[in-house]
């Protein structure tokens, strides 16, 4: 991508992000027992974004509390939680750091590593800059959206649960979904 690229992005402003979490939302969805889905989302979670001259010189790194997760039923949180799943005991925390942000045709693609129940794999998320803009306090705001789907098998999170009659309680494929509201630091 090149500097004009950048600059067509409207209000584009180089510098460091803080993620404000009380404006961002970490999220996810899997398939349970073939039929539906089930929404979960992490309440904590913290991280900064750097935004370069050129958007493809931007960085991101972030830290989400695995035991902060939230699928509306604490019986089923509380499993999650478990060895079975995240082993938040041992693995409390999760990691996401950038190794590079390219355009892919029209589209915007940020690379990077993603370490759940101490595995780390290479990720990619389809990226969406939603804007940048003057906050009500004076401050300036950024807004990103950014999807991928990891098959949680990759992470150790690997616990099978037939189905009598075929299928499983909770498939392997796992979609997130980032709503990120960034708040520009003063120098």
């Amino acid at each position: 991508m090149t500097s004009a690229a950048t600059t067509s992005i409207p209000g584009y402003i180089a510098g460091t992000w803080d993620i404000d979490t009380s404006h961002s939302d970490v999220s996810f969805t899997v398939r349970h027992m073939m039929v539906s889905k089930v929404r979960g989302r992490f309440g904590s979670f913290s991280g900064e974004i750097v935004t370069g001259e050129n958007l493809t010189d931007s960085s991101v790194t972030a830290t989400i509390d695995a035991s902060s997760i939230d699928t509306n039923n604490e019986q089923r949180d509380g499993h999650i939680r478990s060895a079975d799943f995240f082993d938040v005991e041992n693995h409390p925390q999760w990691t996401f750091r950038s190794t590079g942000v390219r355009a892919d045709g029209d589209d915007l693609v940020v690379d990077g590593d993603l370490t759940l129940k101490g595995v780390t794999r290479p990720v990619q998320l389809a990226l969406e800059v939603n804007g940048f803009g003057p906050d009500a306090w004076g401050g300036t705001r950024a807004g990103f959206s950014a999807t991928t789907t990891i098959d949680r098998n990759d992470f150790g999170v690997d616990i099978k649960m037939p189905l009598d009659g075929g299928g499983v309680v909770v498939s392997d494929k796992v979609q997130i979904s980032l709503e990120i509201e960034g708040v520009l630091r003063q120098a």
